[in-house]
């Protein structure tokens, strides 16, 4: 995340779905809710941990108060291959949870940030270099909750004027979580499998070019604490690289020469992938706050290699 200035040093921020791939922050600040309990592994790492289930509104406001919440980061999401096969789940969690945390920071005057996604766009988007403002017609539940949690946050900001930001981000890629469901999450197993077993069998046509990013960019992306007088926008576009599977496939083999991977095409993430843009245009994120990313696929790669096998070497 930005480095906190002066004045926001104090401010006790929660993070919902915070034992996710980008949740585990661990700073004193941090109110750390999910809806299981962390493995005792985390423990030691994380905040101050509470249990929260975002669908219940009454602990959700007691929690605000009661921990004197003054940013909220709402990460508690169903993804997209797992949202297309629970639908239900997804509504629940994407669309009512979305509007609980809106409801509880416009209450309580709470600053808040809610991720999107390339998945907010579909298959009518312009898919090299898609730009902040175009159509979004996503053709999943994922999508449709992102594209809503974007619209209902302008609204609140401009009905209510909440401090809503959100950023669509691409593919995350971490060493520190496994894959939660996501249609470009073979980005994140391919290094386990390659460490592990030396070859990896991936759900995408070899040719799928998609947007993504590693976590570390990510997290200094989020945008909390750049002043409200600096953003032209409430959504914007993130991105660093794309890549295809036989691109991060060739990018493994600079370190396990013999890696193998297959491809057996899993129709649904593919009719998924297939809907999603190639590239993002984030040229006014880059303007207004002076993003700028670190990683691209092959610094990422090494630090993932080192990361992961450091982890295998202590377990």
């Amino acid at each position: 995340m930005n480095k906190p200035t002066n004045d926001s040093v104090e401010k006790k921020i929660l993070i919902t779905g915070a034992l996710g791939q980008l949740g585990q922050v661990g700073k004193e600040n941090v109110i750390m809710s999910d809806i299981v309990k962390p493995p005792k592994t985390m423990e030691d790492k994380l905040s101050p941990y509470t249990y929260l289930d975002i669908t219940d509104l009454s602990l959700l406001k007691s929690i605000v108060v009661n921990y004197g919440i003054d940013q909220i980061i709402h990460f508690s999401s169903l993804l997209s291959h797992v949202a297309e096969s629970n639908m239900q789940k997804a509504m629940d969690i994407n669309v009512q949870g979305l509007a609980n945390v809106l409801e509880v920071a416009r209450i309580f005057n709470a600053m808040l940030f809610v991720p999107s996604t390339i998945g907010s766009f579909g298959s009518t988007t312009p898919k090299v270099n898609t730009p902040d403002l175009t159509i979004q017609r996503p053709n999943t539940i994922y999508g449709v909750s992102k594209v809503y949690a974007e619209l209902l946050g302008e609204y609140y900001y401009t009905r209510f004027g909440l401090d809503f930001r959100c950023l669509r981000l691409p593919g995350i890629i971490s060493a520190d979580t496994t894959p939660g469901g996501g249609t470009t999450d073979y980005a994140v197993q391919i290094f386990h499998d390659a460490i592990e077993k030396g070859q990896y069998q991936c759900y995408l046509r070899a040719d799928t070019r998609l947007p993504m990013m590693y976590i570390d960019d990510c997290l200094q992306s989020i945008f909390i604490n750049v002043p409200d007088k600096k953003l032209r926008a409430r959504t914007y576009n993130i991105s660093a690289m794309s890549f295809t599977p036989s691109e991060i496939a060739e990018a493994i083999r600079k370190y396990i020469p013999h890696f193998k991977i297959e491809y057996k095409i899993c129709p649904l993430r593919q009719s998924i992938a297939d809907s999603w843009p190639e590239s993002l245009d984030d040229s006014l994120a880059r303007a207004d706050w002076k993003w700028s990313h670190q990683y691209d696929l092959n610094s990422m790669t090494k630090e993932m290699f080192n990361l992961l096998i450091s982890s295998n070497h202590e377990t």
